[in-house]
């Protein structure tokens, strides 16, 4: 890695400072597109229809979306200056010719941003094209975030490294056929009891079970109901289950040679496997009758996630691809459709916008976890994008799709109406995650991939909570 010292003017100096500029122009300018996407910045436009400056309206209740458009000009201001700084010390720095040409773009559809703006506040959103500020917004986003990457892979990325043959993992002698039980009926019922659960990924329930909720809340707002609430996320839950189940059968000769994995109930031989495949089948089932309870349509979104995830992902993506995360994140975004269904009995444009958050999401989320165990992939002989493409292409990855993911929130903000709650949550949780995707490529350590991977959690877990909140509480602006 090689980091060279005095490469950009001062005060940047050093290439890692201008990283920090980097990442902070890119979280400017996000901050300025999910703020303007909300209900709050629709409305505080109208509140102020001269420009460059605000004058005071007729109508006193109108002072607060006043101070908020003033609010987001200044922002504008400052992220604009942010912008230019950054192009001016990428063209006088040792930045390469791409990242120039990145910035340099960026900085001038900026300038383009503003009269569109301008025209905007003075003339009314019919005078321009419709969403052209938005996508301009969203433009200069991509190129400051590709500007990012590409630095960062200059300064911290390697031309070769692919995941090598690893060293065999070596079980415990506790492990397999001799394993040892306990001597108590009760406790062996207790750990049997356990292994069941254990198969069903609990880890992963309280996730997807918020999706299912902010898919709900979306549709419903605060007229959702109570019973629509228990059977949704009681058969999600049981969807979850069945999922999990089918995979610990599919994967468990896999899970022996992976030493995160060899101690699942199916690889250490606790469970039977017809003991378990009968248990997946009750899963499916009671998931299915849950959700007909509902609707057909819930039911059949319910079918089609416990399918997808146990047979196109488990058997034919994962094995298979490179690409298995990016696909396999339709299994993830299903509940979101699933929670909106359960209300509706459609699938509404705000279900598919949150279910394309999430589906965005999951390879940002999942490559730390791969970059964490990747020796334990390669084991196993999963074409993970660390094991076959390498760790300096698998973190540029995880900022290409962390960025797609903070546009796919500026989309459903937009097509949802919510609110300054829910634009200040992932602003900062999205900083969070950001700043921790940065420092991954500098640290390159399993520690780093952990809190990367912790912070995409938080991020999402956040996000889910805000939409819950706007949506079943907020129902009027808070402005």
């Amino acid at each position: 890695m090689a980091v060279a010292t005095e490469s950009f003017p001062r005060p940047i100096g050093t290439r890692r400072r201008f990283t920090a500029l980097l990442a902070a122009t890119a979280l400017g300018v996000y901050l300025l597109l999910i703020v303007g996407a909300t209900t709050s910045i629709t409305d505080a436009a109208t509140a102020c229809s001269t420009w460059p400056t605000c004058h005071a309206p007729v109508d006193p209740l109108s002072q607060t979306d006043l101070a908020i458009a003033w609010g987001h000009r200044i922002a504008a201001v400052l992220v604009g200056l942010v912008v230019a700084a950054t192009a001016v010390a990428a063209t006088l720095g040792d930045a390469s010719s791409r990242v120039r040409v990145a910035l340099l773009a960026g900085a001038a559809l900026y300038v383009v941003q503003i009269g569109v703006g301008a025209a905007t506040a003075t003339l009314g959103p019919a005078a321009i094209v419709p969403g052209l500020h938005l996508t301009l917004g969203l433009v200069i986003f991509t190129a400051v975030v590709l500007a990012l990457a590409w630095d960062l892979e200059l300064a911290t990325g390697s031309e070769n490294d692919v995941i090598g043959t690893p060293e065999p993992f070596e079980p415990e002698p506790a492990a397999g056929s001799g394993r040892s039980l306990p001597s108590s009926r009760l406790a062996r019922a207790r750990l049997t009891a356990f292994a069941y659960f254990k198969m069903m990924k609990p880890r992963l329930m309280w996730l997807l079970c918020l999706v299912a909720a902010a898919g709900m809340a979306l549709a419903a707002g605060p007229t959702l109901d109570r019973y629509t609430i228990v059977a949704t996320l009681g058969g999600g839950v049981l969807a979850i289950g069945a999922s999990g189940t089918f995979n610990h059968v599919l994967e468990r000769d896999v899970d022996q040679r992976m030493s995160r994995t060899a101690d699942r109930p199916l690889a250490t031989e606790l469970i039977p496997v017809r003991n378990a495949l009968l248990f997946g089948f009750f899963l499916s089932g009671a998931s299915m009758a849950v959700f007909l309870t509902i609707n057909a349509l819930a039911a059949a979104l319910g079918l089609a996630a416990i399918l997808f995830y146990s047979v196109v992902y488990t058997l034919l993506l994962k094995p298979n691809t490179v690409q298995n995360t990016v696909i396999g994140g339709f299994a993830g975004a299903l509940p979101a459709l699933i929670g909106w269904a359960a209300v509706t009995n459609e699938i509404g444009l705000p279900a598919l916008a949150l279910a394309g958050v999430i589906f965005l999401w999951t390879p940002a989320h999942f490559y730390n976890l791969a970059l964490a165990y990747k020796d334990d992939y390669a084991r196993g002989g999963f074409p993970m994008m660390p094991v076959v493409r390498g760790e300096t292409t698998t973190r540029k990855h995880i900022l290409y799709y962390l960025a797609a993911t903070l546009v796919g929130t500026v989309a459903l903000a937009w097509i949802s109406d919510l609110g300054a709650l829910y634009a200040a949550t992932v602003v900062v949780f999205g900083g969070i995650f950001l700043w921790t995707a940065v420092v991954l490529h500098f640290e390159q350590t399993e520690a780093a991939a952990f809190r990367s991977f912790h912070a995409s959690n938080a991020f999402l877990g956040a996000v889910l909570v805000a939409i819950l909140v706007d949506a079943l509480v907020l129902t009027t602006p808070l402005f």
